[in-house]
């Protein structure tokens, strides 16, 4: 039977990683609990459980007094005639160990102690889950899809199920059951009924977290992830800087034919991603940031936190994006209110002199400096023009 208990012990260990101290706790408090129910208390029952045998004994404390007569609490106290028939060297007043033997409980004293049991180990099994998921918060991890329960998602994360609510989701995305998906944990919480697991597909950390586990100059800290702008389902735009010279920031984050950043875009289902470099001065930033537009000049005020960039009359609209998409995400991953205008209105707008935009350098030069810079651009996030010729359309001339 102790070898039985023993094996029994070991898998509970081995599967739901529970402590094998944690069990004996709990046999023990069960055994308390019987002897409870049985003889009405238990303030003086002790049990011992070897932990290499699995040999338990239960027994009761009582103190030795001379005849049944003087006997008032039959759980407390005992004869000496009694006494002695234990140990032969008892005495009145003694204090001596009488055993007790779990086969005399009724059934009712063993169904509650099995419940004790069985209640330990659901709570501990709980908190195992509750603990190895709560580490995994603000992290990413994969899951199965279960079911839809009304617009919210079910999603099995192994050993415990996650809930995809219909704000975290891309409107575009459309999941079946079994398919496996990568979510982000938001928030593990501790209830009754087990941890409560809520997971997003459309938080930012989502893509920093994808490029983090596709890049390993990311995870090493050669290159960081310095902001990120996301509009979930449709365009991200990440800043990222290296901190070391002889490595392109932009360049590992794209990989060889773009295989690293095309992994991240199937995984988020087509969305699209521009890469671009960080700078620590506004004006650099900005003209990244509205890449791949090309860029006349840029004013940055750092204490404001607003600029106002020139562009050509032609990039106008690719600068604003379709819907404003490139400008907002531009906004956002820098910090500055921005505010585009073309060459043509630039010279015409009261109080934005065309001039103060303009610097020798790129007066010499055409403006071929910018030229250049974009082109590569192109090159480093793996677009093309012709990929962008459907934001050509018209959009407001303010962002």
């Amino acid at each position: 039977m102790n070898k039985e208990l023993m094996e029994a012990l070991d898998i509970l260990e081995k599967e739901k990683e529970i402590s094998k101290e944690t069990l004996f706790g709990a046999i023990e408090n069960s055994l308390l609990k019987a002897c409870e129910n049985h003889f009405g208390k238990a303030d003086n029952v002790h049990v011992e459980i070897d932990r290499d045998t699995c040999d338990f004994l239960v027994y009761a404390e009582k103190e030795v007094v001379k005849t049944e007569e003087d006997v008032e609490d039959n759980c407390l106290q005992i004869s000496l005639d009694r006494a002695k028939e234990i140990s032969s060297k008892a005495k009145v007043g003694d204090m001596i160990h009488v055993e007790i033997h779990s086969k005399e409980f009724g059934r009712i004293a063993t169904q509650n102690a099995k419940n004790v049991i069985l209640q330990k180990i659901r709570e501990e099994e709980r908190s195992v889950i509750y603990n190895q998921y709560y580490e995994k918060e603000k992290d990413i991890v994969t899951g199965v899809v279960q079911r839809y329960i009304g617009k919210n998602i079910s999603i099995n994360l192994g050993k415990a199920d996650a809930m995809l609510n219909e704000s975290e989701q891309v409107r575009s995305e459309v999941f079946r059951p079994t398919e496996r998906i990568k979510v982000y944990v938001l928030e593990v919480k501790n209830t009754p009924k087990g941890p409560r697991i809520n997971v997003s597909r459309t938080h930012p950390e989502l893509v920093k977290r994808l490029f983090e586990s596709e890049v390993t100059e990311i995870k090493d800290g050669t290159v960081e992830i310095k902001s990120i702008a996301r509009e979930a389902g449709s365009r991200t735009k990440i800043a990222v800087w290296s901190n070391n010279p002889n490595v392109d920031a932009v360049g590992a984050c794209v990989g060889m034919n773009g295989a690293r950043v095309n992994a991240i875009v199937e995984e988020l289902r087509g969305e699209k991603i521009d890469i671009v470099n960080w700078d620590e001065n506004p004006g650099n930033l900005i003209q990244n940031a509205l890449s791949p537009a090309k860029i006349v000049a840029v004013f940055a005020d750092p204490d404001e936190k607003t600029a106002k960039v020139v562009v050509p009359d032609y990039q106008l609209s690719l600068a604003i994006g379709k819907e404003g998409q490139n400008a907002r995400l531009a906004a956002r991953l820098t910090g500055y209110k921005i505010d585009i205008k073309s060459e043509t209105q630039a010279k015409d707008a009261p109080g934005f002199r065309y001039e103060d935009y303009m610097d020798d350098e790129y007066e010499d030069d055409g403006y071929e400096g910018y030229d250049e810079y974009e082109e590569g651009a192109y090159e480093e996030s793996g677009y093309e023009e012709d990929g962008y010729a459907e934001e050509q359309d018209s959009a407001p001339d303010e962002e």
